[in-house]
């Protein structure tokens, strides 16, 4: 199971990367627009540098016909490094350079997925991993739950190594079906990871195993060893 954070903040990638078991980065221009004016290049190499070799960096294009998205590709791999993944929405243009790309040998995530029809496109365009937007789809009466289910299915069947990683989360029981549905990844904003371990439940429960402790032995640590 992956678990990748929906985030361009370096301290939260640096700081919250050693807590979870973090398979990786997903970012795109609406994601860097919080972290201001960067120093792009300089940014995403920093993020590589943190997350280092063996996890995913993926890294969205600007472009919206096949031969820009392509020019976009390649600048990102040679700006950043060849490893990322560039990430490529789901149009009639992103799904032909999405094959060019692949047939040169590049990493590519299929994005800005609502139906199950653009999922098996990129699936058979080869793409390594695509996106399904999990609760824009439920915004827009979808069953997400049902399309990434299906998804998977396919991607099983078609034998392309393609991951599903549904994106778009917005509270932690989605993040939850699209696991119950067998999603092999998904890519969460950070606050809902935080959010989930750190609830007033989860904190009145640990205080209360304290107290009780303090309660039994009149200290709050364990009982030192006799060397």
């Amino acid at each position: 199971m992956e678990i990748l954070f929906d985030t361009a903040n370096l301290a939260d990638i640096e700081k919250l990367s050693a807590i979870y078991p973090l398979a990786g980065v997903t970012t795109n221009p609406t994601i860097i627009k919080a972290e201001g004016k960067i120093e792009f290049y300089a940014h995403f190499r920093r993020i590589r540098q943190i997350i280092g070799p063996d996890r995913t960096l993926h890294v969205q294009v600007l472009a919206t016909d096949a031969k820009g998205i392509v020019d976009d590709a390649h600048t990102l791999m040679k700006g950043i490094d060849e490893q990322i993944l560039v990430k490529i929405p789901t149009t009639e243009p992103g799904l032909q350079a999405m094959r060019q790309l692949k047939s040169e040998g590049a990493h590519v995530t299929a994005t800005a997925i609502y139906s199950r029809t653009q999922g098996f496109l990129a699936i058979a365009a080869g793409a390594d991993y695509i996106a399904p937007y999990f609760n824009r789809m439920e915004s827009l009466d979808i069953d997400a739950t049902a399309t990434v289910g299906a998804l998977v299915r396919f991607a099983e069947r078609a034998g392309t190594g393609t991951k599903v990683m549904p994106a778009s989360f917005k509270n932690v029981a989605q993040v939850c079906a699209a696991i119950d549905a067998g999603v092999p990844a998904v890519t969460v904003q950070p606050q809902l990871l935080r959010a989930a371990v750190g609830t007033a439940d989860v904190m009145q429960a640990v205080k209360a195993f304290a107290d009780d402790w303090q309660a039994t032995f009149g200290t709050s640590e364990l009982p030192k060893l006799d060397r």
